[in-house]
């Protein structure tokens, strides 16, 4: 008899053991299963914004290469030298200041400034200034058709390096300018009268930001 009831006692623990780790099993298979669908839905979060951020930048990409393809050639090479040079903190075109036989009045062979010359460079200084914007100004030189192709790169180089002392005096920043010399190969109107060779002797200034 004695034996039975320890046979019987020995059944029911059995079983309720058995339910004990029926119940613990169900729990833990239903936890796991929440933890993968919460990690799925993390993950997927994820690659949305992942995926976002993607698109944002491709737009952005896009966005400067029109830009980019929208402006003049002189302009372009001046973007992507300042971008080389690390000078530009977005590689942004703002506006150009074009100086030339109206403003400047570069007679043939001479660099120096006009007085109509220096009234328009201080005006500009003024507005950078004013501006308070953390700009880089390439200065580009450039010569009509008269006279030796070396000779025009350094007349070029000198019209350039006058306005850049200009603006100096005028409290923009020399490590903001850079010069370059395109001598007589950009015209802008044809060297063949003396209208057009005027409007060629010119001094271009590239705002960048």
């Amino acid at each position: 008899m004695g034996n039975r009831r320890w046979y019987q006692r020995g059944l029911m623990g059995a079983a309720l053991l058995l339910g004990i780790f029926g119940l613990t099993a169900c729990a833990s298979k239903r936890y796991v299963s929440e933890e993968v669908s919460k990690s799925s839905a993390t993950s997927e979060k994820r690659i949305n914004e992942v995926e976002s951020q993607v698109e944002a930048t491709q737009s952005k990409v896009r966005e400067h290469d029109t830009k980019i393809a929208e402006l003049d050639k002189t302009t372009r090479e001046a973007l992507e030298r300042a971008e080389a040079a690390g000078k530009l903190a977005e590689g942004k075109f703002v506006y150009s200041l074009v100086l030339s036989d109206d403003a400047v009045k570069f007679p043939v062979n001479r660099h120096e400034l006009s007085k109509e010359a220096e009234d328009k460079l201080k005006e500009f200084a003024e507005r950078l200034k004013g501006e308070n914007k953390n700009v880089y100004l390439e200065i580009q030189g450039h010569t009509d058709a008269t006279g030796e192709t070396l000779y025009n790169y350094k007349l070029g180089e000198e019209r350039a390096e006058a306005v850049r002392r200009y603006l100096s005096k005028q409290g923009i920043a020399l490590n903001r300018m850079s010069t370059i010399s395109y001598g007589k190969d950009e015209p802008v109107d044809s060297n063949k009268t003396r209208d057009g060779r005027a409007k060629n002797r010119r001094v271009v200034v590239i705002v960048l930001a």
